[in-house]
């Protein structure tokens, strides 16, 4: 494998920064993404290379002299396999074990794949675990049906209106909303007992703690900006569950 003729071109900075851009899209940590990064342009030739990562931009330079380049992050959500997979792929570049063209398409290929779990088994998993929530907090047996449809209406609502309307905060907030409506309803029906430990288990599947442990991870390794950024999304994530449910026992 000739990496070393590779690296003075553009190619071994577009594989980097398509990595980067799939890892951070998939929910990986920032030092993650830049080690990545960082193996894989060693690999390929590039020595001396620089990349600054934040959750929304990652830029990357080649060399001492280099222009850098930049690539934009419009969408993430959380894909482990996905980041799993690319450091395999990191990995297998660094032992020489394939080469940068054949690493290229892999990631190509992983970028254009689908994610690991279908819509309906996301919905069904999600329904599942809020009903579990619900006992876990200490829920009645009966308000165990109850979790399964509050939480199974709130992630298929979040998942609808976040694709319709391209705006996190208000899928979540519309969700939390729906959790509260619906579990007012079904214990007024007879049908649940404890309200406050069936909301709670509900809106389990919608609490950002991916999000909230790479802010720590980004905060403790140094990536300040990143770990703010984090931070501050996980903040309008939990404000938007805490203020759907307000609103819900404000009006009703």
């Amino acid at each position: 494998m000739d990496n070393g003729a590779l690296g003075t071109g553009q190619e071994p900075v577009r594989l980097c920064l398509l990595a980067g851009k799939i890892m951070q899209q998939s929910g990986a940590e920032t030092y993650r993404v830049e080690d990545t990064m960082s193996r894989m342009a060693t690999a390929m030739g590039l020595v001396s290379s620089h990349s600054s990562v934040t959750p929304t931009v990652i830029m990357f330079q080649a060399g001492d002299t280099g222009s850098a380049q930049l690539i934009r992050i419009a969408e993430r959500t959380i894909d482990l396999q996905k980041v799993a997979a690319v450091n395999d792929i990191s990995r297998k570049l660094s032992s020489g074990a394939i080469t940068t063209q054949a690493a290229h398409g892999l990631l190509v290929e992983i970028d254009l794949s689908k994610h690991a779990y279908p819509v309906f088994l996301q919905i069904t998993a999600a329904a599942i675990s809020t009903g579990c929530f619900t006992l876990m907090f200490k829920g009645e047996l009966s308000d165990f049906i109850p979790g399964v449809l509050c939480g199974g209406l709130a992630f298929s609502a979040f998942i609808l209106l976040h694709r319709l309307v391209k705006v996190k905060f208000f899928a979540e907030f519309t969700a939390s909303l729906l959790v509260g409506l619906l579990a007012m309803l079904l214990v007024t029906l007879g049908i649940g007992v404890s309200l406050d430990k069936i909301i709670i288990g509900s809106v389990m599947p919608l609490v950002p703690g991916l999000v909230i442990t790479n802010a720590v991870r980004d905060l403790m390794a140094g990536h300040l900006v990143s770990g703010l950024s984090r931070g501050a999304e996980a903040f309008l994530t939990a404000f938007a569950i805490g203020a759907g449910i307000a609103v819900m026992f404000t009006f009703f």
